[in-house]
């Protein structure tokens, strides 16, 4: 299991959407038992399945369907990060979306972006990838409005696709989503895409310069390379998922599936800026909000062994340090955000 995330940068400039919808941001994060003061740590990601819950919680408390359905809140909240810089100092439109296809990952590598041609164009697909939980449409139409919206800004020009096609069926009401994207639409596709023009993709950027595209493709290197670069972390993460719930789980053990030396296993976690025992809490957590957010969940002694834990006392503990409450109260919240995504499914 490979916990996907996003950059900070990301969720915040979808959380001040939120914000000027009208919601309560702060009421947002306690209900989805998140830490808000993680928004302003630049170096922060964000675990997929929590950028979910809060666009589910979003979505539900504003009662909007289209939430986020603008192109002017795309344009003033949709945060591409340093790859944003990386796009924009480019010659032309078509070298900045192959920047973006490069280094998505900085920005979200839940998400995948693909350009192809054709007859005309270059198709421009955004893939969404979801944990746990299903991929809100939401978050799709929000992310897709970006990029387009993004091309508009650093062309200096308004853009519209030739078409847009959309994986999820037809809405009830399609008149938003023609509002905000302005070109024919097509649902129950294989994809999420946009088609642009050649000669759009070969508009000159109005920020091009040579020597900033260089320094901005090295700070996205940067940030890419340390995402990457966390591998023997990310892997340690999948066996500790894979084992937590047995009886042999130990750094020793952990090292052996790898290959490798317990010392060099020590030695590559603390060059990458963690530990086994770190990884092997923060999996323990991930596990417990799963198990603990499922409409039809397990007992608590069940979650208990499930994570690892000898029995439900210190299941209990885990939950007060990680959630600052218990396992039952940190449960109930999300009895009443099943809930509430079944309102806004039937309303």
């Amino acid at each position: 299991m490979i916990a996907r995330t996003s950059s900070a940068a990301w969720v915040k400039g979808v959380v001040d959407m939120f914000s000027a919808e009208g919601l309560d941001i702060e009421e947002l994060f306690d209900l989805a038992g998140l830490d808000i003061a993680a928004l302003d740590d630049p170096a922060m990601r964000f675990l997929i399945d929590d950028v979910s819950v809060l666009w589910e919680l979003a979505v539900a408390r504003s009662g909007k369907a289209t939430l986020g359905l603008s192109r002017e809140l795309a344009m003033t909240y949709g945060n591409l990060d340093v790859v944003a810089y990386a796009m924009m100092t480019c010659q032309t439109l078509l070298e900045g979306l192959n920047r973006l296809a490069r280094y998505m990952n900085v920005v979200s590598d839940a998400a995948t972006f693909v350009l192809t041609p054709v007859a005309g164009g270059y198709w421009l697909e955004l893939g969404h990838m979801g944990g746990e939980r299903p991929v809100p449409r939401q978050r799709v139409e929000f992310g897709m409005l970006t990029v387009l919206t993004h091309c508009s800004w650093i062309t200096g020009r308004e853009l519209r696709a030739e078409a847009i096609e959309f994986v999820y069926p037809d809405p009830a009401d399609p008149r938003p989503l023609g509002e905000a994207f302005q070109c024919p639409l097509r649902f129950g596709k294989g994809a999420n895409r946009a088609l642009l023009r050649t000669a759009d993709l070969a508009l000159p950027l109005s920020g091009r310069n040579t020597t900033l595209a260089s320094l901005h493709e090295k700070l996205a290197e940067q940030r890419l390379d340390a995402l990457h670069g966390s591998r023997t972390g990310r892997l340690v993460r999948e066996l500790i998922a894979a084992q937590v719930a047995g009886h042999d789980l130990c750094r020793d053990g952990i090292a052996a599936a790898l290959h490798i030396s317990s010392r060099t296993l020590q030695r590559r976690l603390v060059e990458e800026g963690t530990s086994f025992q770190q990884l092997r809490d923060e999996t323990r957590r991930e596990l417990a909000q799963r198990y603990l957010r499922e409409p039809v969940g397990s007992s608590l002694s069940r979650v208990a062994e499930l994570v690892g834990f000898e029995d439900q006392s210190n299941l209990f503990r885990a939950c007060k340090r990680w959630f600052g409450e218990s396992p039952g109260q940190y449960r109930a919240r999300f009895g009443l955000l099943e809930e509430n995504r079944d309102q806004v499914r039937t309303g």
